[in-house]
């Protein structure tokens, strides 16, 4: 496949002009150091240094998207990837672009049987009284989320009106569409899937109101279990409804669907990501290790699932050059 011994030339994508820019570095560092323990030459393209359509891809095996937010998870650089003819790790653009819209990817959930909360659709300028009327179908507790955002970023729990119009703000400041959902109150589970594998559910235990940006990524206190003291028949129906979420998007490659579980030990499907966190320390990694997956592999295994059944890619230039965006 590659002119490198034993491993493939991987352009590593992460960083890029999202919100979550950061922990984008973060994963793609983390990705990078894997493949390298793995023989992969490993190369750093960053979209917002780097013009993706102006790269000479045949210089590359495959491309490794460790984005996260908007051109990234959303179906864009998926589109430039695919009209390059470059292979790349995850959901083709239209699976990416379904599930980054959650009020789209609840809309086919509905269509499929899946259970998800009840939720509106907002705009930043929607007439109060549309607000005041959607609320009240909606009914307290509920949710304000933007309809297109990663790490929990504008997302509020409200339960109290008073609250509600600083929750609609938070929210718009980062998308101009948001949703209102019916708060689910039960216990936070996310399941990670490669493909056909599921990998152990993980429930989430933190002393915060959810599981927001600060639990994932700066609070030591977060907690997690894999439903040991849970009957297995109800993890089990966690991880079924998971890959039933994914199987409605048609999702691909390495996913993490986010759920909540009721009093009943019902299921609800919150959303589904299709790039999900990569560094060692993420939630993926952390269920792959349950059974005997480590980091390294799991990346590994991601590029072997998006080559599966590709001819091998020819190889023109050995080290080309990537040109920058602007002068």
């Amino acid at each position: 496949m590659s002119s490198l011994p034993g491993g493939l030339r991987v352009a590593v994508l992460s960083g890029g002009d999202s919100d979550e820019r950061l922990i984008s570095l973060r994963s793609g560092a983390a990705v990078q150091a894997a493949l390298a323990e793995r023989g992969h030459l490993a190369v750093p393209l960053d979209p917002a240094l780097v013009d993706l359509t102006s790269v000479d891809w045949t210089q590359f095996d495959v491309a490794f998207l460790a984005l996260h937010g908007r051109y990234g998870e959303d179906g864009q650089v998926q589109r430039v990837l695919e009209q390059a003819g470059i292979p790349f790790t995850g959901s083709d653009s239209q699976a990416s672009h379904l599930a980054f819209s959650k009020s789209a990817a609840k809309e086919r959930f509905f269509q499929c049987g899946i259970p998800t909360p009840p939720y509106g659709l907002l705009h930043c300028a929607d007439d109060p009284l549309r607000v005041e009327r959607l609320v009240a179908e909606i009914g307290y507790p509920l949710v304000v989320k933007p309809d297109a955002q990663g790490s929990s970023l504008g997302v509020s729990i409200v339960r109290d009106p008073a609250d509600l119009p600083q929750a609609l703000r938070r929210c718009f400041d980062y998308d101009q569409f948001g949703l209102v959902e019916q708060a689910i109150l039960g216990t936070e589970w996310t399941v990670g899937l490669l493909d056909d594998l599921v990998l152990p559910p993980l429930q989430i235990e933190t002393p915060r109101e959810f599981f927001d940006y600060q639990a994932k990524y700066h609070d030591d206190a977060t907690r997690y279990h894999f439903g040991e003291n849970w009957p297995r028949g109800d993890v089990q129906q966690i991880a079924d409804v998971a890959a039933a979420a994914c199987r409605a998007l048609g999702v691909k490659g390495l996913a993490r669907v986010d759920l909540r579980v009721d009093a009943r030990h019902q299921p609800w499907v919150l959303e589904v990501n299709t790039i999900p966190g990569l560094t060692d320390h993420s939630l993926v990694p952390k269920a792959a290790a349950r059974i005997g997956i480590d980091f390294a592999e799991l990346c590994d295994r991601m590029l072997q699932a998006c080559l599966s059944g590709r001819p091998p890619r020819p190889h023109l230039l050995q080290n080309a050059f990537v040109p920058r965006r602007g002068p």
